[in-house]
């Protein structure tokens, strides 16, 4: 991992960490690297000093003056991992989601079973969501019964 002083377009630097420089480079090229502060895409790589450990230790009967304080830097604000577009249709899919969810019966494993049954009328029409294996909604699909996957976002899986 390598860290970058990074510096945006409005003259804001922070810092981030990235596999390596190619990983920085793909990042920027998809508009995923963006300033935490104002949000520009604008963003470089800054000048920076390689920091490297010292491999000598003082001796003991050396006198070294103390080094000034420095001040500490404000914390930087964390990187946002996703252009501002996809986190609106990230935002959209987990609304539709949650809107299903909220307005539907979940049935489990019995998903596929109970919408043929509603399909071909012994069953009292309702929405319904559950799970069904690829083959149990092939099958559905090609009897030309209706049904849409629900989407799983990545922080539901995480």
């Amino acid at each position: 991992m390598m860290l970058y002083r990074l510096h945006c377009a409005r003259d804001h630097d922070f810092e981030s960490w990235f596999r390596d420089s190619a990983a920085f480079d793909d990042q920027k090229a998809r508009g995923l690297v963006t300033c935490p502060l104002c949000g520009s895409d604008e963003v470089d790589k800054a000048i920076m000093a390689p920091s490297l450990g010292r491999g000598t230790r003082k001796n003991e009967t050396e006198t070294t003056a103390e080094a000034p304080a420095v001040p500490a830097a404000p914390p930087t604000q964390p990187v946002a991992l996703m252009a501002e577009k996809e986190q609106q249709l990230r935002a959209m899919l987990k609304a539709v989601r949650e809107h299903v969810v909220a307005n539907s019966d979940y049935v489990g494993d019995d998903f596929a079973r109970l919408a043929r049954r509603m399909h071909e009328g012994d069953e009292e029409q309702r929405a319904i969501h559950g799970e069904a294996t690829s083959d149990e909604v092939r099958a559905l699909i090609e009897d030309e019964i209706e049904v849409l996957p629900l989407p799983v976002l990545p922080d539901e899986r995480n």
